[in-house]
C-alpha cells in the first residue's frame, strides 16, 4: 500500500503498518490536528497527526537505511526486524495525544487509573497525573494495536514501547546484535535533538502554515546520518560536513517556536482553554479507558465547548471565536518594569487582563539531565578517520551562542475593552 504525501511524495507501508493505520486507535489521529489552535493564525494549518506520524515512520525507515547501508549484519532478518521496530515506534509516537493541544493534559486522570501493567511490572511511580506519553505506552502495550504488533511475530510490543520511552526496561537481548546494543541509536531516531519527528513536523508545519522558517535541508541532513560505537552501544552520529546543516536545523525549530508555535492567537486560545479546564464548573475530563479515549478528538472537544458556553465564560470565548486580544507584547529581557506598570494601571481601573509568557530555548542540551547525556549524539569526520568522534554539543558553537532563554511576554484584554485599555496605557 502507498500513501501520497505532499511532503515526502509516495510513502510505501508494510502489511503491519497498514493494519495499524486501519485500526480505530490510529484512525482517531485523523481528528487530532497537528497544530491545535494554530489554524486561527495560519488557516492552512489544518493537517493532522495521522499523516504526520506516517511521515515520521517513513523518515525513520529512510534514516535507518542510510545509517546502516554498510553495516555488516549477518542476516537480513535481524536488520529488517530492527528497521520495522523503529518504524513502528515512529508511527505510534503520537498515538496517545490529547485533543487540540497539550493543554488538555490538565484534565487527564491519575496515572494509576490507566492501570498500565508494564508500569506496574517495572515499579514505575503512578501517583502523578497521566500525560499523552502514558496513553501512548498504554495503546502500544494494551490495545488492539498490541495484538497487531505481536501477530507480526518479529518482536513484542514492549520493544516498540522501549524506543518511544527510553526509561522502559527490557529483559531480553532483542536490540543486541553480536554483542552491540542498537537501542540507543534507534531511540535517538525517535526522540533526540536530531530525531525524525522534528524533521517531519518542521517541514510539514512550515508547508501548511505557508512559512519558510521550518524549511530544513532534509536530504543533506539524512544523507549524513551515521553511527558511532561507544563501548558496546551504538549512538547516532553526524558527518562533520553536515554540521552547519545541523545548526540550521536547530535554528529553524527555534524560529518556528518563536514565530509560529508561539503566535499570539494560538497562545491566547490555549490559555483560555486552560482557564476553562481548570474552572470549577468544567465538566470535560479525559477518560482512563482507552476505548472511551478513542472518542476524544478535536471535534468532540469543540462540541463540548459549544454546549458549555452557556455556563462558562471561557468556553464561550472559544465557541464564539471571541478570544482576548493583545494589548502589549515584548520580546525584550528588560521589559519587566514596563509590564508591571501596565498591570498596575489595568488593576487600578479594575480591567481584567491575561498575562502570558512563552519561553523557548534552542536545545535541551542546556542543563541536560544525566538521562539525556546517556544518549549523546556524536560528530564524526567523513574524510579524516583519525579524528575521534566528539559529542555534538562540544563540536558546534551554536549551543553557546544561543544559550540564552528567549521569552515573549504578552498582556491580553477582552476585545470589547481593548480601546479603553489601550488609551489607559498610553
Amino acid at each position: 500500500m502507498e500513501i501520497r504525501d505532499p511532503i515526502h511524495g509516495s510513502i510505501a507501508l508494510t502489511s503491519v503498518e497498514v493494519s495499524i493505520c486501519d485500526s480505530l486507535e490510529y484512525q482517531r489521529l485523523r481528528a487530532i490536528k497537528q497544530l491545535g489552535f494554530s489554524e486561527f493564525s495560519f488557516p492552512g494549518a489544518t493537517h493532522n497527526r495521522f499523516l504526520h506520524s506516517v511521515g515520521v515512520s517513513h523518515l525513520a525507515g529512510h534514516a535507518f537505511d542510510t545509517i546502516f547501508k554498510n553495516y555488516p549484519f549477518k542476516d537480513f532478518k535481524t536488520k529488517n526486524s530492527l528497521r520495522q521496530c523503529v518504524k513502528l515506534a515512529a508511527l505510534l509516537h503520537d498515538i496517545g495525544h490529547g485533543p487540540l493541544s497539550h493543554t488538555t493534559e490538565e484534565v487527564m486522570p491519575l496515572l494509576s487509573e490507566l492501570n498500565i501493567k508494564l508500569y506496574k511490572d517495572q515499579n514505575r511511580v503512578t501517583d502523578r497525573q497521566a500525560n499523552h506519553e502514558d496513553y501512548t505506552i498504554a495503546f502500544i502495550t494494551e490495545s488492539e494495536i498490541t495484538k497487531i504488533i505481536e501477530a507480526h511475530g518479529e518482536f513484542e510490543a514492549i520493544h516498540v514501547a522501549a524506543l518511544v520511552d527510553s526509561k522502559i526496561k527490557i529483559s531480553d537481548d532483542f536490540f543486541v546484535v553480536d554483542g552491540v546494543d542498537f537501542r540507543p541509536i534507534l531511540s535517538q531516531l525517535v526522540s533526540s535533538e536530531l530525531d525524525v519527528d522534528r524533521m517531519d513536523y518542521l517541514l510539514r508545519d512550515a508547508y501548511f502554515c505557508g512559512t519558510n522558517y521550518g524549511n530544513i535541508e532534509l536530504s543533506w541532513l539524512t544523507a549524513n546520518l551515521t553511527f558511532t560505537q561507544v563501548q558496546d552501544k551504538l549512538h547516532l552520529a553526524l558527518n562533520r560536513r553536515a554540521l552547519y546543516t545541523f545548526d540550521d536545523f536547530l535554528l529553524s525549530r527555534h524560529h518556528m517556536h518563536l514565530m509560529v508555535y508561539f503566535h499570539h492567537k494560538a497562545i491566547i486560545y490555549e490559555e483560555i482553554l486552560t482557564r476553562y479546564l481548570t474552572s470549577e464548573n468544567c465538566t470535560f475530563k479525559l477518560p482512563a479507558s482507552l476505548k472511551d479515549y478513542i472518542k476524544c478528538t478535536d471535534y468532540s472537544l469543540y462540541e463540548h465547548l459549544n454546549e458549555a458556553q452557556n455556563i462558562n465564560v471561557w468556553a464561550k470565548r472559544i465557541a464564539t471565536r471571541t478570544p482576548y486580544k493583545v494589548l502589549f507584547e515584548t520580546h525584550s529581557d528588560d521589559a519587566s518594569e514596563k509590564i508591571a506598570g501596565i498591570k498596575q494601571k489595568l488593576e487600578k481601573e479594575n480591567l481584567d487582563y491575561i498575562y502570558v509568557s512563552s519561553e523557548a530555548r534552542l536545545s535541551k542540551y542546556h542543563g541536560a539531565t544525566s538521562q539525556d547525556q546517556a544518549f549523546n549524539i556524536y560528530v564524526v569526520d567523513h574524510y579524516d578517520k583519525s579524528i575521534k568522534p566528539t559529542k555534538i554539543q562540544d563540536t558546534t558553537e551554536i549551543f553557546s551562542r544561543y544559550e540564552k532563554m528567549r521569552m515573549i511576554e504578552r498582556i491580553y484584554v477582552a476585545p470589547e475593552l481593548r480601546s479603553l485599555a489601550a488609551n489607559l496605557i498610553k
